[in-house]
């Protein structure tokens, strides 16, 4: 078995804090937020790192040279958009680095509990074929996890 690398116990009250907090975000979020199909994500145009300076560039110039601001262009609604667009992805990118951080802990711990449970498997199984008493229940209990394919008949039967 590989060294156990998540050894650090996450306490309850610090779960339960993160949790009530990422539900008050959630919340306070909730009315601004949009829901998009598949199909409107596909149409729209992306914003990456390189098209947020852009469109940063050209919001600061629609500002310092207004003459040049088309009549159809809604100035209102561009600094709304360049606002959010901006905020949000400050928001997005801190989202994203908590998810990977909880996303890899949460597989790492997964992992090793696993581990750990087939080591106790084993064990127990070892101790039922050796007449153990109560581990032939235990190990019934925990061999459901591993069905066995059912076998197919090799020959006619007549």
């Amino acid at each position: 078995m590989k060294k156990n690398k998540h050894t650090q116990a996450i306490p309850e009250n610090i779960l339960a804090q993160a949790q009530a907090k990422i539900v008050e975000a959630a919340t306070l979020l909730q009315p601004y937020l949009l829901a998009l199909t598949p199909a409107e994500k596909q149409e729209l145009p992306k914003m990456g790192p390189k098209t947020l300076n852009f469109v940063e560039k050209s919001h600061q110039a629609a500002h310092e040279n207004p003459t040049l601001v088309p009549q159809y262009l809604e100035m209102d609604a561009f600094d709304v958009d360049f606002a959010d667009a901006h905020g949000l992805w400050t928001l997005y990118n801190r989202i994203r680095q908590l998810e990977e951080g909880v996303a890899d802990t949460q597989m790492t711990a997964g992992s090793e509990a696993y581990q750990s449970a087939l080591v106790f498997y084993n064990s127990v199984k070892v101790a039922a074929s050796s007449g153990v008493n109560g581990a032939k229940a235990v190990y019934e209990e925990l061999k459901k996890r591993f069905p066995r394919p059912k076998k197919q008949q090799t020959g006619s039967e007549e």
